[in-house]
C-alpha cells in the first residue's frame, strides 16, 4: 500500500467518523426510515409501474417514468402516514400518558380487589399500588428519563420523524441505484457481495415481517379482546404486549392471563372466562398459525436473539428500537453466516 493509499483511507475513515458523529442523534429514525422503504419498496416497484404506463401515454418515456416513480413513493409516504405513523403516534402518546399516571399512583385498576384477593390466598398485605408506582416510575425513567423527559422525546421524535420520511422518499427513489453502487464499489468477490446482499434481504424480510409483525397482529387480537372484555387502559396494554408477544412460547400471555384472573377477582367472572377461552383459542392461536405461515424460513432466527434485539434496541433508543434491534442482530447474524460459508474454509 503506497503513501496516496493510505492518506485515502485515513480520510475515507476521518469523514466516516465525523459522518456518525453527525447524524447519532438520529441514527434510530435513519435506520427506521430504511426499515420502512425497505417494506414499502416492493409496493413502489408496482405502483410506479402503474403510474408509467398511464403517464407513458401523455409524456415522454424518460418524463414518464421521473414522474411516476416521484408520485408512487409520494403516494406511499401518504398511505404510510396515515395507516402506520399517525396509529402509532398516538398509541405511544397513550402509553406514555398511562405510564406516567401508573408512576403517580393513578390507575383505573381496582387495586383494593386484588389486594383482598392477595391476603386472602396468602393471608398476607401487599401494597399493590406501591408496587405499580414503582414498577411504572422504573419505566419512565428508562425510557424517557424521567417524567420531564417525556417532552423533549416527543419534540426530538417530531424533528426525527420528519427527517425520516424525507429519507424515505429518496431512498424509494434512489434505493435501487444505492444497491447497485455498494455491490460495484464493494471490495468482496461478486459472489460473496450477492450472498451477502441476499441474505441480509431475507434476514430483514423474516425479522420484520415474520417477528415483528406477527407480535403487532397478536397485540392487537389481544387487545381488542381486552377492550372487550373491560380492562382499562387498554392502549397502554396493548402496547406491552405488542413487545411481550415476541417472548417465546409466553408472550402476551402476562398481560391476558393476569386481566382474566383480575376480572374473576373483581367478581366480574363472565368477563374473566370470556378473555381466557379466548386468550387460548385467539390470541394464542394468532402466533401458532401466523408466524410458520409468513416467515421466511431461510431468514429464521432464535426467539431469544430476536427478544435480545427488542428489549436492547428499546433501552437503547427508545420506542423505534422495537423495530430497529432485531433488524440489526438480523444483519449481524446474516454477515456472520456469509462469512462462515464463503472464508470457513480458507
Amino acid at each position: 500500500m503506497n503513501r496516496g493509499q493510505s492518506f485515502l483511507l485515513l480520510l475515507i475513515g476521518s469523514v466516516a467518523l465525523l459522518t456518525i458523529f453527525v447524524i447519532l442523534p438520529f441514527v434510530e429514525y435513519v435506520i427506521a426510515s430504511a426499515i420502512l422503504a425497505y417494506v414499502l419498496f416492493p409496493f413502489h416497484v408496482r405502483l410506479s409501474r402503474w403510474l408509467r404506463s398511464i403517464l407513458s401515454r401523455r409524456f415522454r418515456a424518460s418524463l414518464a417514468r421521473r414522474l411516476g416513480n416521484m408520485l408512487s413513493a409520494l403516494g406511499l409516504i401518504l398511505t404510510a402516514i396515515v395507516s402506520v405513523i399517525l396509529p402509532v403516534a398516538y398509541i405511544s402518546w397513550v402509553f406514555a400518558r398511562d405510564l406516567t399516571d401508573i408512576a403517580r399512583g393513578n390507575t383505573d385498576i381496582d387495586v383494593g380487589a386484588i389486594e383482598a384477593e392477595i391476603g386472602a390466598l396468602t393471608g398476607q398485605e401487599i401494597d399493590v399500588g406501591e408496587l405499580l408506582a414503582m414498577a411504572g416510575q422504573l419505566l419512565v425513567d428508562s425510557l424517557f428519563g424521567g417524567v420531564s423527559g417525556i417532552v423533549t422525546t416527543g419534540l426530538r421524535a417530531s424533528v426525527g420523524l420528519s427527517l425520516a420520511l424525507f429519507l424515505v422518499y429518496y431512498t424509494l427513489i434512489d434505493g435501487p441505484a444505492f444497491v447497485r453502487w455498494l455491490r460495484s464499489t464493494s471490495p468482496l468477490p461478486q459472489h460473496v457481495t450477492s450472498d451477502l446482499v441476499d441474505r441480509v434481504d431475507a434476514m430483514t424480510r423474516g425479522v420484520v415481517i415474520g417477528h415483528i409483525v406477527v407480535a403487532l397482529l397478536q397485540a392487537v387480537v389481544a387487545g381488542i379482546g381486552l377492550w372487550a372484555a373491560g380492562i382499562p387502559d387498554v392502549v397502554f396494554w396493548t402496547f406491552v404486549m405488542a413487545v411481550l408477544a415476541l417472548v417465546p412460547l409466553v408472550g402476551a400471555f402476562f398481560v391476558w392471563g393476569p386481566a382474566a384472573a383480575y376480572l374473576v377477582a373483581i367478581d366480574q367472572v363472565t368477563a374473566g372466562v370470556f378473555l381466557a377461552v379466548y386468550g387460548v383459542l385467539v390470541i394464542a392461536m394468532v402466533d401458532n398459525y401466523a408466524r410458520p405461515l409468513v416467515i421466511d424460513q431461510q431468514a429464521h432466527l432464535n426467539p431469544a436473539v430476536i427478544l435480545l434485539g427488542v428489549f436492547g434496541g428499546i433501552y437503547s433508543i427508545g420506542f423505534t428500537g422495537l423495530f430497529v434491534g432485531p433488524i440489526v442482530i438480523g444483519v449481524l447474524a446474516a454477515t456472520l453466516e456469509t462469512f462462515r460459508e464463503d472464508y470457513d474454509a480458507i
